[in-house]
């Protein structure tokens, strides 16, 4: 399998506070890494950096073969894609869904200014809301529907790499199960290769293929989804598992 992602030896401070330490981390084509630690581990940042958010103090990002520049171009911006935890903050209060679907089709190019109507009825389609949204306002949906937009936001502009930093967490449980199947669905039809962050492990175990487990700005382990919940490698990771009762979502 290829590596579709590959982070080296990441550093970022903000003054004296190390966010991230050393961290190196490759990405498999195709598959979901679920990045699991406690709350300032670095988990958000590492995902910032990996979407061109925040600037390393050391360190690289290869997409596939390619070096990632610190003033990245735009066809490379467009390849890594993230949806935030907060769709409240991410979507544009006065614009309209069909508004913000246009905004990265023709930024971008995605398609010919006569073909944005029609593309963004496929990407309602693809996240399971109608086409009579197009006229609405994000005010005017629930936080799953508003986060199902801003998926499609992300997708709209075909990227290869999608982060999902905390995407279902304010979101009850019978929500949070259909967002993570249709993730699931959309990295098969679409051939994504994700990193999907949560403090959850229960979602963790639902949709990865591996997990890594950050502490303090530091990768301290990564192991394939199984091998992670039967044989945690570290006594921190352990502690993790500890703590949690019981999977609150069944494995795939």
């Amino acid at each position: 399998m290829s590596i579709a992602l590959k982070v080296e030896n990441i550093t970022v401070s903000y003054g004296n506070f190390i966010a991230l330490d050393n961290v190196s981390l490759e990405f498999q084509e195709h598959t979901t890494l679920g990045l699991v630690g406690e709350s300032g581990s670095g988990k958000s940042t590492l995902a910032r950096v990996i979407a061109g958010l925040i600037l390393p103090d050391e360190g690289q990002i290869l997409l596939g073969s390619q070096t990632l520049s610190r003033k990245r171009s735009r066809e490379q911006h467009k390849m890594i894609q993230m949806v935030f935890q907060n769709p409240d903050s991410s979507l544009n209060p006065k614009h309209t869904i069909r508004q913000i679907l246009a905004e990265g089709l023709l930024f971008h190019n995605i398609v010919r200014h006569s073909q944005v109507e029609n593309r963004c009825r496929e990407l309602l389609f693809r996240v399971h809301l109608d086409e009579s949204s197009l006229d609405r306002y994000p005010h005017e949906f629930s936080g799953g529907q508003r986060q199902r937009i801003a998926l499609a936001r992300a997708l709209s502009v075909e990227p290869s790499i999608l982060i999902a930093d905390e995407p279902t967490s304010a979101l009850d449980v019978s929500v949070q199960l259909s967002m993570l199947e249709l993730l699931n669905t959309l990295k098969a039809e679409l051939n994504l290769t994700m990193l999907f962050i949560s403090h959850d492990l229960g979602v963790i175990n639902a949709i990865s293929d591996t997990v890594a487990v950050m502490r303090h700005g530091k990768l301290v382990e990564i192991n394939q989804k199984e091998r992670f919940f039967s044989h945690p490698e570290t006594a921190y990771s352990y502690e993790l598992l500890s703590a949690v009762p019981k999977m609150p979502i069944s494995n795939r």
